[in-house]
């Protein structure tokens, strides 16, 4: 029974992290600021876990300059992002791996 638990754990987890790198990660590497910069803006912004998913997402599904969370200066040398291709199950996913990834709640002491 543990070891089929722990086996669905690792494929959910894997199958969220191929979703993150494959469609999060591949764009930013493209971008001056990583992706964890990003991550620390927003914890800036929304601080709770639920808001900050939250306006990920819903920048993601609608990108516009008033809901992002980087610099002017930023915008307008690289403009707005396009609109997410990921359905709401692989959003969802790779924002709770890139939440997993970067949370600090819990890692500090």
């Amino acid at each position: 029974m543990v070891k089929k638990v722990l086996l669905s754990l690792l494929l959910v987890l894997g199958v969220q992290a191929n979703i993150y790198e494959k469609n999060c990660v591949k764009c930013h590497e493209k971008l001056p600021v990583s992706i964890d910069k990003y991550f620390y803006k927003y914890l800036l912004i929304y601080s709770s876990q639920n808001d900050m998913k939250h306006a990920i997402i819903n920048y993601l599904k609608v990108p516009i300059k008033e809901t992002t969370v980087m610099s002017d200066s930023f915008i307008s040398r690289f403009g707005v992002k396009k609109m997410t291709t990921l359905n709401e199950k692989e959003l969802q996913e790779a924002v709770e791996f890139y939440w997993q990834r970067y949370k600090v709640f819990g890692k500090l002491e």
